[in-house]
């Protein structure tokens, strides 16, 4: 079963998830944008060396603290690692009350219907299981929405919520997500069909189980107000999708019930070059817009 305590945090919902999972592809310009060139490193290794500093150096700020960060969503490596001689996922908890979260998609894949499918993952029960054992609370699993498309959005709510009973078996709390594509012309349009596709899908959690989802911010506020009020619903967070901080921070005040879960804006600002005090000031300005946005409704 999940901790409760941690679970009372999530539903509370008073602050905002960040979203520390970059993976192996998103790695290289989450690096640049910290301003370390592609020239400092010569190999994954390295890289993700450099990507887990930088991702200790926020979570040791005294910036970071579960007062306005309720959640983290992490990389596996970097469940894998430790943070100022901790287990990360302990660290979170323990040291900074962070409710730890893991990353559990292994990338998409093209399907037809214009979205794009979690790519398999046959090794996903072990990997829950040593998440269980590192102390995580619960997952995130990504899939993409290209369009307006009733039949393949359908096919893409059906396996996150297929992924999402699996991860339930082992006692963690999925968080699902089924991004919509900012830029798409039909983006109202995929939104509807999305939602009715999740009420659909909610009634077949089983009973004294709850999920979360992650959503892109929606055209029309409140969108999402039905799922966010379904009892097998613990908590619904928004993904920031390319907006910048400033207009995702906007449109998410606008969302009741619906907290932040931010990667790039959080990280917006930061640099490797920035001294502690520069760093923990920037990063402390992020922490409380994206705090206040996601308190605000």
């Amino acid at each position: 079963m999940p901790n409760s305590q941690q679970a009372d945090k999530i539903r509370a919902g008073n602050g905002f998830i960040a979203a520390l999972d970059q993976s192996g592809g998103s790695t290289p310009k989450a690096l640049g944008l910290y301003g370390i060139d592609q020239s400092a490193f010569s190999n994954d290794a390295e890289m993700f060396d450099l990507m887990h500093q930088m991702r200790s150096r926020i979570m040791m700020s005294p910036a970071f603290t579960g007062e306005k960060v309720v959640g983290a969503i992490l990389f596996e490596q970097t469940m894998d690692r430790t943070v100022d001689g901790m287990p990360t996922a302990s660290y979170l908890w323990e040291r900074k009350g962070v409710v730890p979260f893991l990353k559990i998609d292994q990338g998409l894949q093209d399907a037809p219907n214009d979205v794009k499918l979690m790519a398999p993952m046959p090794d996903l029960d072990a990997t829950l299981e040593k998440a269980v054992g590192k102390g995580i609370f619960g997952t995130k699993e990504r899939s993409v929405i290209d369009a307006a498309n009733k039949a393949g959005i359908e096919t893409v709510v059906a396996q996150q919520f297929k992924v999402g009973a699996q991860v339930l078996s082992h006692g963690l709390v999925p968080i699902l997500e089924p991004e919509v594509t900012i830029s798409i012309a039909d983006k109202a349009e995929a939104e509807d069909m999305l939602r009715d596709a999740i009420m659909a899908h909610l009634d077949g959690v089983p009973d004294g189980e709850q999920i979360m989802l992650k959503l892109s911010l929606p055209d029309v506020p409140n969108h999402y107000k039905a799922v966010i009020g379904h009892p097998k619903v613990m908590k619904v967070v928004a993904l920031s999708g390319g907006y910048s901080r400033e207009i995702a921070n906007a449109m998410l005040a606008q969302n009741t019930g619906m907290i932040a879960s931010f990667s790039r804006a959080l990280s917006e600002g930061l640099s490797a070059k920035q001294d502690d005090a520069a760093f923990d000031a920037k990063l402390g300005a992020s922490i409380s817009s994206i705090h206040a946005a996601s308190v605000a409704g």
